[in-house]
């Protein structure tokens, strides 16, 4: 059984996508599948970057991009009203309907819960009353398994707070730059277009034991800009 953790911000439309094609990659195999959210931004300002939805030109193309892959793999996208926006709200929300044997972990429903209040709709993702029931159906979803929402536990207080700052500090211990990112055996699968490599990677493929996924690492740098 492989182990694989998907670390994402649903801010993000290409976790979104892999999100829905997740299964489709990993038909076949045995697979125990940790979803942690993370904050997208951190890692940006941590590794100097701007995020796509940021930069002049690169924030349209990556709007069209993501909407024609979503067509071409069938997947419902709609853009939501204004993008990007502050993902907190969510991402607390997601991880105060963890469990307490996974605290820093979101189930597939959760998860998915997520993404489609972004991602389905066109609506406003931080709207106050959307964000509110959101809150109740997930609520609604601890309550159905018998796991009632603690009072230590609200979006808002330190306990998930803190579960969000972990997460994310783990994201960045291990390198990751942005989402989604899918790490197994210490391998990292950056972005929805690295769902086959990681389908090669599970499946056996020789390249993986060919030295060239080391050998990429030692290339050395011709020129650093500052």
């Amino acid at each position: 059984m492989h182990d694989i953790t998907f670390y994402y911000d649903p801010i993000s439309p290409y976790a979104y996508l892999a999100f829905e094609r997740l299964p489709e990659a990993l038909m076949g195999h045995s697979v125990q599948l940790r979803y942690k959210p993370v904050l997208f931004a951190a890692l940006l300002k941590a590794n100097g970057q701007l995020g796509p939805a940021e930069i002049a030109g690169k924030r349209d193309w990556t709007y069209r991009q993501v909407s024609w892959l979503a067509h071409h793999h069938g997947v419902p996208l709609d853009l939501p009203a204004a993008h990007p926006f502050n993902p907190l709200a969510l991402l607390r929300l997601g991880l105060a309907a963890a469990t307490d044997d996974a605290p820093g972990e979101t189930n597939r429903y959760v998860t998915g819960q997520l993404f489609h209040h972004v991602w389905r709709g066109g609506q406003s993702a931080t709207d106050a009353t959307r964000l509110g029931a959101l809150q109740a159906l997930l609520q609604d979803h601890m309550a159905q398994r018998h796991k009632p929402w603690p009072d230590a536990q609200w979006p808002d207080s330190e306990t998930v707070k803190q579960r969000l700052r972990a997460n994310t500090d783990e994201a960045l211990a291990l390198g990751l730059f942005g989402v989604p990112a899918l790490v197994v055996n210490g391998h990292v699968f950056w972005g929805f277009d690295a769902l086959p490599m990681l389908r090669a990677y599970l499946d056996g493929d020789a390249w993986f034991a060919s030295g060239a996924w080391d050998v990429a690492a030692r290339l050395p740098a011709g020129v650093a800009r500052r």
